[in-house]
């Protein structure tokens, strides 16, 4: 089987995190923060080890400034909802994905906020912009955008910047302090090659974010009302512990490889741009070239419908995706409202096999279609 659908979730996983989550189910297996038998503690450990990783990846000074959730959509949604306030003009991108859009079109539907959008951040930003919400890179197109440069113009319009780092945590560099980020939301499931069920949210100190849920924490259980100190906050209930380890095992790896892990991605998307370029009736919907980009890559076979290509690609034991990507606005913006697109996205374990295998398939797709 070739797998393409990184951009979704990575797969496959490094042998040690399934071992991590395996060994966690076996020789830990309690509630973390909640009890001081040896059990507990060492779940506690295995959650403070994954935190500690994941500060070390971002260059955060105080790991208690990084929280963990259900997933990335989880965590936008907490930053979001956390720290809008009522007549906000928020601004963002026809390039995000509806966990972005959805929670921002549902509070500009109930009149809490005003809501622009455009091509770019410096489009729909005006002086009375008090949020920005980015993608990091498009998991439709791959094309990153200029974190650096917009943290530079929001500190100097005074809003603050929410990053979507779904497709760029453990890929590429990615330091909200020392850029001056507000928040930036991830998945533990993609780029950081841990389980699902797992997620995290950056917040600077001092930003003043509401918790979106509220609930048992293991601490200050005297108190009917949600604790102040981070990460107790933000972290409601029980924990993904097991999906948690795993991650953490996920974080190691990134940590020991990620430089090589990008170059990788590169050359295998360099490769199949070239490829895909090569095809009679093939349309790429990239930024030209493979600099500027994570591995990711949407493409259609003229005007077959990328759910035919998709399935027919499935029967030849290659896994990509098709359709919006949940990405509906960005669809529009190529043209694709009703065709869609077919992704390919790579990541740290595919080959350059798997790449000629997919454009091998797409050629014979091709020729059994007619295409010229």
């Amino acid at each position: 089987m070739v797998y393409l659908d990184n951009a979704a979730t990575s797969f496959p996983k490094p042998a040690g995190v399934v071992e991590a989550v395996r060994d966690f189910m076996l020789y830990a297996g309690a509630n973390p923060g909640r009890s001081g038998h040896r059990l507990a503690l060492a779940a506690g450990r295995t959650v403070d080890k994954a935190r500690r990783s994941l500060a070390q990846l971002l260059q955060v000074e105080d790991e208690a400034d990084l929280f963990f959730g259900l997933n990335c959509t989880d965590m936008l949604n907490t930053a979001i909802q956390g720290i809008v306030e009522p007549g906000w003009e928020v601004a963002t991108t026809i390039w995000e994905h509806n966990s972005v859009l959805r929670p921002l079109n549902e509070l500009q539907s109930r009149g809490l906020i005003t809501l622009r959008t455009a091509a770019t951040i410096e489009k729909a930003m005006t002086k009375q912009t008090k949020l920005v919400v980015t993608t990091h890179a498009s998991n439709v197109t791959g094309a990153i955008q200029p974190i650096e440069s917009i943290a530079a113009l929001c500190q100097m319009r005074g809003a603050l910047l929410l990053v979507d780092a779904a497709q760029t945590a453990g890929v590429l560099p990615l330091y909200p302090e020392l850029w001056g980020i507000d928040m930036v939301a991830m998945p533990g499931h993609k780029g950081l090659l841990g389980p699902m069920g797992t997620g995290a949210l950056y917040a600077r100190k001092g930003l003043a974010l509401r918790p979106l849920r509220q609930g048992g924490t293991g601490t200050s259980s005297a108190s009917v009302l949600q604790p102040q100190e981070r990460p107790e906050r933000f972290e409601a209930g029980t924990v993904n512990a097991p999906g948690l380890a795993g991650l953490a095992a996920g974080l190691d790896y990134v940590l020991k490889n990620r430089a090589s892990i990008y170059a990788h991605e590169q050359l295998l998307a360099k490769l199949l741009l070239q490829g895909l370029r090569r095809l009679p009736g093939v349309k790429v919907y990239a930024p030209e070239g493979a600099l500027g980009r994570v591995g990711t890559v949407s493409f259609n076979l003229g005007a077959l419908p990328s759910g035919l290509v998709a399935d027919k690609l499935a029967q030849r034991q290659i896994c990509v995706r098709a359709g919006l990507h949940c990405a509906p606005l960005a669809h529009v913006a190529l043209g694709t409202p009703d065709q869609g697109a077919v992704r390919a996205s790579i990541g740290p374990f595919n080959t350059a096999e798997d790449i000629a295998a997919l454009l091998r398939a797409l050629e014979e797709i091709g020729r059994e279609e007619g295409l010229r």
